[in-house]
């Protein structure tokens, strides 16, 4: 018999990578998304942004997971892995 809760959550795993671009107000450059990709463990997600990381045109990567509630719709806040090199404040995510 199956839980549930299994049959009304989804895990997402998740590794994301930003790149700097150059601010309009010429201060800090600013972070922008650049890739995103979507895995089903979590090792395979964290492996990912640690290769990603060590790119040359890579300011940062992350690895995460989201519970998504598949009855409403809502996601609960990103639980991070690994934040590797310039990454966006929690807040900014």
């Amino acid at each position: 018999m199956k839980n549930a809760d299994q049959d009304t959550v989804k895990i997402h795993y998740i590794c994301q990578t930003y790149v700097e671009k150059p601010s309009k107000r010429g201060g800090q450059p600013d972070l922008k998304i650049d890739k995103t990709f979507t895995y089903s463990t979590a090792s395979e997600a964290q492996n990912r942004a640690e290769r990603e990381a060590q790119h040359e045109n890579c300011a940062g990567a992350d690895a995460y997971i989201i519970t998504e509630d598949l009855n409403s719709g809502e996601l609960e806040p990103p639980n991070f892995l690994v934040r590797l090199g310039n990454v966006p404040e929690f807040d900014d995510f």
